[in-house]
């Protein structure tokens, strides 16, 4: 059945009008009063009901939609291990591409990082309009993988600024850098639950100084081999790694 995020209240038997851009979607995909759909919530917190809700349609107005919300199903399709990207922004669609993947891998969040070698750089209302579109790629993206935890697209933020409003990793985490530096080590991905936060750069990587800075704040550096990948390929494949371990 076709899949919609509602971030609203769901209970088994309520009826109620799906948001916006939900009901767009089942009026493109044409559906009909008695069609069958899934509706998923989508929050990351503990209060957030989970797990994903059949649903019926009950009504097909101009511009809203009326449904009934059936059987709760606990499942949830989560990486075992919470992965945390910090992701240099990419230009033109790349970023969007890599917010997609990274959401269909498992991705427990991310944060575009505005680095000094930046190609695309965000502020103001730009910025804002920017993330809330990178946001409703994410969703997107697990309405189609199956998802029913969207990740969360953070503000943009540079490295120093990330740093100083995150504490050190707990003992059981990881901080990981991903680093051309000579003598660099590859990534192991060993099977586990702690978190990970991942730092990748954008095109032409992070500077030095952005090294040192993330090195001196608890960051290992990692390679993921002797070819350079693309600044939305690296991460996508660090994460391939990590969350499927």
């Amino acid at each position: 059945m076709p899949r919609f995020h509602c971030p609203v209240s769901l209970a088994t038997g309520a009826e109620l009008d799906l948001p916006a851009g939900a009901a767009r979607h089942v009026q493109v995909l044409r559906l009909q009063p008695g069609d069958g759909i899934t509706l998923f919530h989508g929050g990351q917190d503990e209060g957030s009901p989970g797990g994903e809700f059949d649903a019926t349609v009950l009504r097909m107005g101009r511009s809203d939609v009326r449904v009934q919300v059936g059987t709760h199903h606990a499942i949830e399709r989560e990486a075992p291990r919470a992965v945390h990207l910090l992701a240099g922004i990419t230009a033109n669609e790349r970023m969007d591409w890599l917010v997609e993947k990274a959401t269909e891998l498992g991705v427990a969040s991310i944060t575009p990082l505005l680095a000094e070698r930046s190609v695309l750089k965000l502020k103001g209302e730009r910025a804002e309009k920017k993330l809330a579109h990178w946001q409703a790629v994410a969703v997107a993206a697990c309405e189609q993988c199956g998802r029913n935890r969207v990740p969360v697209v953070h503000e943009a933020v540079d490295l120093a600024g990330w740093l100083r409003a995150h504490a050190p990793m707990p003992a059981q985490g990881m901080r990981l850098l991903l680093s051309l530096r000579a003598g660099t080590g590859p990534l192991h991905a060993t099977a586990g639950t702690g978190a990970v936060v991942f730092l990748s750069g954008p095109e032409g990587g992070l500077s030095a100084a952005e090294e040192d800075l993330a090195l001196a704040q608890g960051f290992a550096p990692v390679t993921l081999g002797p070819r350079v990948l693309r600044a939305e390929t690296a991460p996508l494949a660090a994460l391939a790694a990590l969350t499927l371990a």
